[in-house]
């Protein structure tokens, strides 16, 4: 590397030094991430095996002209046998070859033996671009490969880096960098990008925050924690996760499956909402039944709700049975989506009752999945089980407003005739 005269900053050092198979980096905008890939690749490339090559990928190929293309040349000119431009092919003396590609046409991509692959911007990247090419490519030689990008919300670029985070594949490791991790860029220009964007744009280019999709429908200093009030009733919303798929997929860590979630709020009489728990998970039939029942004997609900259709159809009869065997009764209520997408549902049910405090948070318990979700509420590829399990409760819990008049209440027919 000394012989190119390869200047590495020191966060590009520590990634570069790492012995990590796969790496994972988000990174904010003029970090440095587009310079180390292409250090990485000509050292890479002056490495590989004959018979193997070297792949950069980006989402289409006029990106990756734009991006790497021009900075390999210079930074690769001692090194660089031959160059192509029509194909974006470049011939390095040792005869190995550094293959630019766009993800756009992931045709192009098959048929080649892989010593390392770089794929950057990943977010805007279809994953089966991976998936099913890439991948495939590195296996013969063990090849490693880099993945780098500013987050898009939630997508397979934050699966990714959540595996690395993660530590349960010694394969896969992951960094987050910011803008200000460049030295050679002023703090005074980040401080005025500051000033001057929007607080999504500067989350999302600068800081490279993945928590950055939301529509700003819901704010954190609306949600309040606190204790159980002492009077009030319980009630149970179930928002069911399909069964078959859970069962076929549990093993892949990698997907983001939906999941069952168990909301369970005491309703005070003057329609406060106090949640006690929002249990959730990806469970089979006979474990969602039995999750729902321990729901019924610990907090002795008015009502439980499940969503009307072939899943509440299939876990009914588990449900039932349970219920029988354990002596353990509950009305069981129809939830349905009163003609309402899911989103308006929930915006209609929450929030205004979050921005009001008419929702309080058990204090004892961990929200974070929860607050996440909801935060983040509506974004692509972000969950929204929980809140959604929540938002039923508002068709079990309608609160009466004339409890005190209910003794003295005498019917009067509006109309004599027809009893009206």
């Amino acid at each position: 590397m000394s012989d190119l005269n390869f200047q590495l900053l020191p966060w590009q050092q520590t990634v570069y030094t790492d012995k990590t198979r796969f790496k994972v980096i988000a990174a904010g905008r003029r970090c440095g991430k587009s310079r180390l890939a292409a250090t990485i690749l000509l050292i890479e490339a002056l490495r590989c095996p004959a018979g193997s090559a070297v792949l950069y990928v980006s989402p289409t190929m006029g990106q990756s002209r734009q991006i790497i293309w021009d900075l390999l040349l210079d930074l690769g000119r001692e090194v660089i046998q031959s160059a192509h431009v029509n194909n974006l092919d470049i011939t390095m003396i040792n005869g190995a070859r550094i293959y630019v590609r766009g993800a756009d046409r992931p045709d192009t991509l098959r048929g080649v033996s892989l010593t390392y692959a770089v794929l950057d911007e990943v977010a805007d990247i279809k994953p089966a671009a991976w998936e099913q090419v890439i991948r495939a490519s590195l296996s013969d030689k063990k090849g490693s490969a880099m993945f780098i990008g500013t987050p898009r919300g939630r997508n397979w670029f934050f699966d990714l880096w959540n595996l690395g985070q993660s530590e349960d594949d010694n394969d896969w490791k992951s960094w987050h960098f910011t803008t200000a991790d460049n030295p050679l860029i002023d703090a005074l220009e980040i401080e005025s990008a500051k000033k001057t964007l929007s607080s999504f744009s500067f989350k999302q280019e600068y800081m490279a925050s993945f928590s950055n999709a939301g529509s700003d429908i819901f704010k954190e200093e609306w949600i309040k924690y606190g204790e159980a009030p002492p009077i009030g009733s319980h009630f149970v919303a179930v928002d069911l996760a399909g069964f078959e798929e859970v069962a076929k997929q549990a093993a892949n860590v990698k997907k983001r499956l939906d999941e069952s979630a168990i909301a369970v709020v005491k309703v005070t009489d003057d329609g406060q909402w106090f949640v006690e728990e929002i249990e959730h998970g990806r469970w089979d039939i006979r474990d969602t039944s039995s999750k729902i029942l321990m729901k019924m004997r610990d907090y002795r609900p008015i009502s439980v709700g499940i969503e009307r259709g072939a899943l509440k159809n299939a876990v009914l009869p588990y449900l039932s049975d349970l219920m029988r065997k354990n002596n353990v009764y509950s009305h069981i209520i129809d939830l349905t989506h009163g003609n309402r997408k899911k989103a308006d549902r929930i915006i209609w049910s929450l929030q205004g009752r979050f921005e009001h405090g008419r929702i309080i948070l058990n204090s004892k318990k961990d929200w974070s999945d929860f607050t996440d979700q909801l935060l983040m509420f509506p974004a692509q590829g972000v969950h929204d089980d929980l809140p959604d399990a929540l938002s039923y409760i508002d068709q079990l819990a309608v609160t009466s407003y004339f409890e005190e008049e209910e003794e003295n209440y005498v019917w009067k027919p509006l109309d004599i005739l027809s009893g009206v």
